[in-house]
């Protein structure tokens, strides 16, 4: 695409955020660009659409397929026990603190299709925590939150994700979570059972509760600096004295307004506590 081509896209794609903030309310001006761009235009190669125009008049009048135009525009990669360590480290220094509490919260933000969410269920389950704890699992994008709550994944994924288990510090046989069927695996509905599933878009929404562990890990790493620093702040206000924040490897405290209120639980993880 030509210098002068790529600059009218862009500026087409603009457009059409500003539009989709008027017209459903998702705000997409703190992505970072150059994904958004790339999501864009992969999307109107998979759809066969030749301009934004096409893929306007689509969005307005398709419910449907704005769902599916929202889960590419979104990052929705994801798996089972991702980060290994990150997991073993929560099971280790953060779970043993909560487990002094007589009721814990957590909010899982950015829970996409749900791996993560049922990682964290099985760790509770084994650390005797899931009976009295509630999860709040939220994303931006509601078809990936009926996924989650559904809980079923593709079998070929078993392998990896049972390997994951065990190097997280898994103490039972990983197929007790779940059962198998044409391909496909379904956990275990007790694992959900405490689990709230709330569409929540960290761009524009608000405290709903206060946590005792947020997570929210690989979704920072999209947002331009300022949405950074308003989704940071939002997840300050929702977490209790005391309480963990936990990030991606790439994603840090460091430069934002909040970093002087925490300290590293576990610094190659990005685990954090806050001091006050």
């Amino acid at each position: 695409m030509r210098l002068e081509d790529e600059t009218l896209f862009e500026q087409e794609v603009e457009k059409l955020i500003e539009e989709i903030h008027s017209q459903y309310g998702y705000d997409f001006s703190g992505y970072a660009r150059a994904s958004v761009y790339r999501r864009v235009k992969r999307f109107l190669g998979q759809k066969h659409l030749q301009s934004i125009n096409e893929l306007r008049a689509r969005l307005f009048s398709d419910s449907f397929f704005f769902e599916n135009f929202l889960q590419e525009v979104t990052v929705n990669v994801t798996e089972m026990f991702r980060d290994t360590s990150f997991f073993l480290s929560l099971r280790q220094n953060v779970l043993p603190i909560l487990s002094t509490y007589p009721y814990i919260k957590i909010w899982d933000a950015g829970c996409s299709t749900g791996e993560e969410l049922f990682s964290l269920a099985i760790l509770l389950e084994e650390e005797g925590l899931l009976s009295r704890t509630k999860i709040y699992a939220t994303d931006i994008n509601q078809k990936v939150l009926r996924q989650a709550k559904e809980g079923i994944f593709s079998a070929t994924n078993m392998p990896a994700y049972t390997s994951s288990y065990y190097a997280a510090g898994g103490k039972r046989e990983f197929s007790s979570y779940y059962t198998s069927n044409y391909g496909s695996v379904k956990f275990n509905s007790s694992l959900v059972k405490n689990v709230v599933f709330y569409p929540h878009n960290l761009a524009t929404d608000t405290s709903f509760n206060e946590f005792h562990l947020i997570v929210c890990r690989n979704v920072l790493i999209y947002f331009n600096r300022q949405l950074q620093e308003r989704v940071l702040t939002l997840f300050d206000e929702s977490l209790v004295s005391l309480g963990y924040l936990a990030l991606g490897k790439k994603e840090t405290l460091a430069m934002s307004g909040i970093n002087g209120s925490y300290n590293f639980v576990d610094k190659s993880n990005r685990i954090y506590r806050k001091t006050n």
